[in-house]
């Protein structure tokens, strides 16, 4: 997949530089709905494309956010639309085929619970998590405005360092999934340890109170 749609954009912005923003854009979009769409490989090859002259670096980064803010939007949607039941049993059956597992929807609402906005924020750069986290901010009835704006906040971040990332290293843009798998896992677990922590916080708050 990561080859075909390397080709794809390429071969897009080879034939005209707008028909690249678009392609870039839909990808994103499609990057958000269907999580095994790397976002670690799209961006560091636009930001190669910037750094070849065939794009520019301040529309291939809105369209990049672009769609992926509509990405996430879909899955906000889903939320406060479908019954949270539905949704396990729809990733149950289904989500194996798009890289999803219940489980991953039970983590992403446990975080929110306890990080509410915050998580929104940290979540959109944290792959795995980026996708589903926006679920649980339309199931617990997140207003539309803050999701919009905490979305697009860390989007801009995740859009523009892997873009950049890609502009600086040329040729060798491949290289930035490589090193982003390690450094996604520290924040990972970063997040689950900040997670624990205030778990513990409020127990013994909890506990101090009676």
């Amino acid at each position: 997949m990561p080859t075909d749609l390397t080709g794809l954009i390429s071969g897009a912005v080879e034939a005209n530089p707008l028909l690249g923003y678009g392609v870039i854009a839909l990808v994103m979009l499609l990057e958000n709905v269907i999580p095994p769409i790397p976002s670690e490989v799209v961006l560091p090859l636009a930001g190669y494309l910037v750094s070849r002259g065939q794009l520019a670096l301040l529309p291939t980064v809105l369209a990049a956010l672009a769609g992926t803010v509509l990405g996430a939007c879909f899955w906000y949607g889903i939320g406060r639309l479908v019954p949270e039941e539905r949704i396990e049993r729809w990733l149950a059956r289904h989500g194996s085929r798009l890289g999803l597992v219940s489980e991953d929807l039970a983590r992403s609402r446990r975080w929110f619970a306890a990080h509410g906005s915050a998580l929104v924020f940290w979540g959109r750069m944290v792959p795995g998590v980026r996708t589903l986290i926006s679920v649980p901010a339309g199931l617990e009835r997140m207003p539309q405005l803050a999701f919009l704006a905490w979305t697009t906040a860390g989007s801009l971040i995740w859009t523009v360092a892997l873009t950049l990332a890609g502009r600086a290293m040329g040729q060798g843009y491949a290289q930035v999934a490589r090193w982003l798998g390690p450094l996604a896992q520290t924040v990972e677990i970063g997040l689950i340890v900040a997670l624990v922590v205030g778990v513990v916080a409020l127990v013994i708050r909890a506990t101090r109170q009676r």
